[in-house]
Parts: C-alpha cells; sequence; structure tokens
C-alpha cells in the first residue's frame, strides 16, 4: 500500500497499519501484555471478511472488560463468565450478525464454564476468543483455574498444590470431547510464527462461523508479566518454557476435515 507524502507527491510503503475494525486509542493493557497482539489479530479477519457493520462482539468481566473501547464493531458487555449465554441469544436473535466472545481464562474457566459447555455442546454458531494466561489478571494475580501446578499466585504463594486445589483445567481437551462443537484449536502469541498460526486459526475459526458450521473456539496461550512477576522478554520464555509443555499447541476437533485431528 502507497501514500503520498510531502508536497513533491513522494510515496512511501506502509507494511504495517492498524486494522480498520480497531479504534485509534491506546490499550490500557500492561507493558509486555499480549492481549493487545490478539486484539490485532481479531481485528485484521473481521477486516479482511469485511464484516465489521454486522460483527458483534461480547465483552465480560477481566482484562477484556474496556474491550468495548477497542473495537470499531458494536459491543456489549456481559456479566461475569456470561458471554456465551450473551452471544447465544444476539445470535438466535439475528443469525445475520457475527457474534464473538472475547474472554479470559478466569472468566471462561471458571464462574463461565457452564455456559461455554453448554454453548459448545449445543453447537452455537459463535466465536469464542479464550485468553489463556494462567492467572486472574485484572483483580491482582490470583490463582485460576489455569493455574499450573506449583504455580506462585497471589492466593497460592507456596505454588498451586494439586491436592488441595485439583489440577488446571484444560479447555480445549475437554470441549473436544463433545460432539457438538465445530472447532477447537490452541495457539500462541509469544514469536512470530506462533502469532502467524494464531492469526489462521482465529480466521477459521470466523469463517467457520460465517459459513454457519457451528462453535468454534480459539484458546490463545497468553502472557501476564505484571502478574507473574516477570520482564516482558522472560514471559514470553515461560510460555514456551512452562505454559506450552502443559497445553500443547495445535487443533483439538475439526468437524470439517477430513479426519479430525486430535492432539
Amino acid at each position: 500500500m502507497y501514500r503520498k507524502c510531502g508536497e513533491r507527491g513522494a510515496k512511501i510503503m506502509v507494511v504495517f497499519d492498524k486494522p480498520k475494525a480497531l479504534c485509534d486509542v491506546p490499550l490500557h493493557y500492561c507493558p509486555g501484555c499480549t492481549h493487545g497482539i490478539v486484539h490485532r489479530l481479531v481485528a485484521e479477519a473481521i477486516d479482511e471478511f469485511d464484516i465489521e457493520g454486522k460483527t458483534i462482539g461480547i465483552a465480560p468481566v477481566g482484562c477484556s472488560v474496556m474491550a468495548y473501547d477497542y473495537f470499531n464493531c458494536d459491543m456489549i458487555e456481559a456479566a461475569h463468565g456470561r458471554a456465551p449465554a450473551v452471544a447465544t441469544g444476539v445470535k438466535r436473535a439475528d443469525p445475520s450478525k457475527i457474534v464473538f466472545t472475547y474472554q479470559g481464562d478466569g472468566d471462561l474457566a471458571s464462574i463461565g464454564m457452564a455456559e461455554t459447555v453448554h454453548a459448545a455442546a449445543r453447537n452455537e454458531n459463535i466465536t469464542i476468543i479464550f485468553i489463556n494466561n494462567a492467572i486472574y489478571g485484572m483483580t491482582g494475580g490470583q490463582m485460576a483455574p489455569t493455574s499450573l501446578p506449583g504455580q506462585v499466585t497471589q492466593t497460592s504463594p507456596y505454588g498451586r498444590d494439586v491436592k488441595l486445589c485439583g489440577f488446571p483445567v484444560k479447555v480445549c481437551e475437554m470441549l473436544s470431547e463433545l460432539d457438538g462443537a465445530e472447532y477447537i484449536e490452541r495457539v500462541a502469541v509469544n514469536n512470530i510464527k506462533n502469532i502467524n498460526a494464531a492469526k489462521k486459526a482465529i480466521k477459521r475459526a470466523f469463517q467457520n462461523q460465517i459459513e454457519g458450521k457451528g462453535f468454534s473456539l480459539v484458546e490463545v496461550i497468553s502472557s501476564c508479566p505484571t502478574n507473574w512477576g516477570l520482564t516482558p522478554a522472560n514471559a514470553l520464555k515461560w510460555i514456551d518454557e512452562k505454559m506450552i509443555p502443559y497445553y500443547p499447541l495445535g487443533v483439538y476437533k475439526d468437524r470439517s476435515a477430513k479426519g479430525e485431528r486430535i492432539v
């Protein structure tokens, strides 16, 4: 893409620009947080499908609570954990709309687990973007359903004790066992290769909804440097060293594929 620059009409090539589906405002996220990357990927998908005018996003409670400030499409605020239920109502009321939720692990995998599971079981034609950073981010760093065994948090200062708190919830593995779910994939955004794969997965999730195929969820392994107590660079390394080994990346269910590839 070229733009004229200066009085003489010199041309420069723009190789990186803000998606139209993102508002031109600063993000409130902590330095090094990868929510901003995922926001961009969602906005790029909306732009590339040219669906901004008919897209409705659902933002629940958590770090994503202010997503309505960042996306140019219509947004609805949902109660904590209830985004899939709200999305179901919106989609059923007007099936012509493209409806997505943007949820964290404390929201989706804890108080909102029932809404998530039953929306998947019914194969509701919605798209869920699920951010897994293994901790409650907005409320100060408490242990989440996805916190790793031994992980230190504000409410597990000696590390998560699985004998006391149980094991982490693996959302993709669980939902892939449901007959209703159409497409389940886990990705990460800690390096360029993984970011590119994440974009493909997010686009696929929106494409499935456009084609009326049903419930699609993309789990994104994301960083939380502030509550992990790490620098942004070390937080990305921690994803590689700790998160991905416990939460393997890949497609967990794809009913449209010739053969479902289960990780």
